[in-house]
């Protein structure tokens, strides 16, 4: 029988159909008795979690005029306030970006990097890239031992490991272009925090205390983050003051403050004094880079996303692509049968990302071929819904033959349409775990996302090859996936949904579920955010599954199809989107995995 829809809309939206497949469909009894204890779960969640747990509104936050939905309460609440002073997404962008470095030191950042997917109120798409970009200097085989075997350990930690930062750098670009308020007003919430503090959740000081031994390798770290040596409590007033003194000389001078003088000095005397060969020059070279966006269609919607170095865009738009043949409604979310597709297309997906994806300035990435409706059907032709395909039978395909926690993100959107959505890394917890000397500022180990060698994995578990090869001035690949899902209109492409996700390899999957979960589902977005995740990447062959929300029955029909099932610890992602209410505005959909909070104005 038909489970009760738990994931409607609240009473003051129009309801959607609840997704409800023909009782004849073994799979889908399964995938609704998960629902009903998907439900049980998440609520069960919010209560161990309590009120670390935030935007816990089944139905979202509304805001008529504007909203920013970001990991933390402090950078949603500085950026809700810009758009109340009259500006607009890209001002509230650049504050809560700021506000980040600040309050989310786990990602949040001004040495790492990231992606802008930016829709302006007239519905023009931009993508900047201010991905962060290997030292000039940098070649492959200074990972390399003796033998010529990578170590992988290089690109991790220390002075090796930290790529040219650009996230000051596409901020400052953001605002010169599209936005409206003056440079300093944006950066004066972030300045404010750093210099009066701010207490530590539970969470904050739980993921400080899981890297406290890399914090105390470096005296400058140390001196921040921990109390002589000793993790700090929650409740602890994290005050950072070279953090702000180098937040007002971002303000004074822009990006010229970041990349030049005494800011520039401290980092590169950090890395180059732990190895490193960055230089001051590979400070003053850098440049943003605006790319033209991605746009792909699935089931009469319009998806926006990032192109190249991004693999998440490619990746999210093959998966559609192989998806849309299926009725996903039909099977039902959280059946076997639908996890089981969506699995063994994943597989064959990640397969293609670790031999065709690259750096496109370097490398000639197929993107129209990987992306042929004709490419895509003969890549998902050998899939059989009875049995899984063991990774090591599934080769990247050939397309010319016809290609984190400690990561996060954030969306924006403002009175006038337009909307941004960022993802920004340091790539590894706290990145290098060194502070530039004399800046507060943490670094990036963002070399880890270059392939240091066939056959070696990055901390994340994925696989590269050529395309992603280590070299000087060249942008790693990344799975960040910022997105943007439009609607026709009468004539007119409406936006209505603002995602992305940190995560890792895991990001791609998880924009994926929560798209899946809107469109074919029916889920309103922050019923499609709570819902529980999987996740395959063709290496390991393991088909991993969240803690919460898959039932015993369900699991069992995966294995007997051959997927070797995990159960992992932790959840998947931090989805932070945004809806547009049918009868106006916005609705703010937090995940609540994390102390996520939407501000609204």
């Amino acid at each position: 029988m038909a489970t009760q829809c738990t994931a409607r809309r609240s009473e003051a939206l129009p309801r959607r159909r609840c997704p409800v497949a023909p009782d004849r469909d073994p799979d889908y009894r399964a995938g609704d008795m998960d629902l009903r204890k998907t439900v049980f779960g998440l609520i069960l969640l919010l209560a161990v979690l309590g009120p670390q747990v935030r935007g816990a509104d089944p139905f979202g936050v509304r805001a008529p005029n504007g909203i920013v939905v970001s990991p933390s309460i402090h950078a949603s609440e500085a950026g809700a306030q810009v758009l109340r002073d009259g500006g607009n997404a890209a001002d509230a962008t650049v504050a809560t970006a700021l506000v980040l470095a600040v309050t989310y030191p786990l990602a949040g950042n001004l040495a790492g990097g990231g992606f802008i997917l930016y829709r302006s109120p007239d519905g023009e798409h931009h993508a900047l890239d201010c991905r962060e970009v290997a030292p000039a200097a940098l070649t492959a085989e200074m990972f390399l031992d003796e033998e010529g075997r990578a170590k992988p350990l290089l690109s991790r930690r220390g002075g090796l490991a930290v790529g040219v930062p650009g996230s000051v750098a596409g901020l400052a670009e953001l605002h010169r272009k599209h936005g409206k308020l003056p440079w300093k007003r944006l950066v004066q919430p972030a300045i404010e925090i750093a210099r009066k503090g701010f207490p530590l959740t539970r969470r904050d000081a739980h993921h400080l205390a899981s890297q406290n031994k890399v914090l105390n390798r470096h005296p400058e770290s140390g001196a921040i983050f921990t109390d002589d040596g000793a993790p700090h409590p929650a409740g602890f007033r994290l005050v950072q003051k070279d953090l702000a003194a180098t937040l007002r000389l971002l303000a004074r001078k822009g990006p010229e403050g970041f990349y030049r003088g005494p800011v520039a000095e401290g980092i590169v005397q950090t890395v180059r004094d732990t190895g490193g060969v960055m230089t001051l020059q590979d400070l003053a070279d850098y440049k943003p880079v605006w790319r033209e966006p991605l746009v792909g269609s699935y089931r009469g919607y319009r998806v926006v996303t990032f192109p190249p170095p991004s693999s998440g865009g490619i990746a999210l738009l093959q998966m559609l692509g192989m998806l849309e043949a299926h009725d996903l409604a039909k099977s039902g979310a959280g059946a076997s049968r639908t996890i089981h597709r969506m699995t063994e297309i994943e597989r064959r997906v990640y397969a293609d990302r670790s031999r065709w994806l690259g750096d496109p300035d370097f490398y000639d990435v197929p993107t129209a071929e990987l992306l042929d409706p004709a490419y895509l059907r003969l890549r998902a032709a050998d899939i059989s819904m009875d049995e899984a395909t063991p990774s090591e039978k599934v080769a990247p395909g050939e397309p010319r033959a016809v290609e984190s926690r400690q990561t996060l993100h954030f969306s924006v959107a403002d009175r006038d349409g337009g909307a941004i959505a960022m993802t920004t890394t340091l790539n590894g917890p706290l990145g290098t775990g060194m502070v530039g000397e004399g800046t507060g500022v943490l670094l990036n180990n963002e070399i880890d996302d270059f392939a240091l060698a066939q056959g070696v994995a990055n901390t994340w578990g994925l696989l590269g090859g050529e395309a992603n090869a280590v070299k000087g001035n060249k942008r790693p690949l990344s799975s960040m996936t910022p997105t943007l899902l439009e609607q026709q209109e009468g004539g007119d492409w409406k936006l209505r949904m603002v995602l992305g996700s940190p995560g890792g390899g895991k990001i791609i999957t998880s924009v994926l579920q929560v798209l899946l979960n809107y469109v074919d589902h029916d889920m309103h977005a922050q019923a499609a955010v709570n819902a529980p995740r999987f996740h395959h990447q063709w290496h390991p062959d393991e088909l991993m599954l969240e803690p919460t929300g898959f039932v015993h029955d369900v699991i069992q029909a995966l294995e007997k199809r051959g997927h070797r099932v995990t159960v992992q610890r932790g959840m998947f992602g931090n989805v932070n989107a945004i809806e547009a209410a049918e009868d106006g505005g916005w609705i703010g959909a937090p995940d609540p995995r994390r102390e996520s909070r939407a501000a609204g104005h």
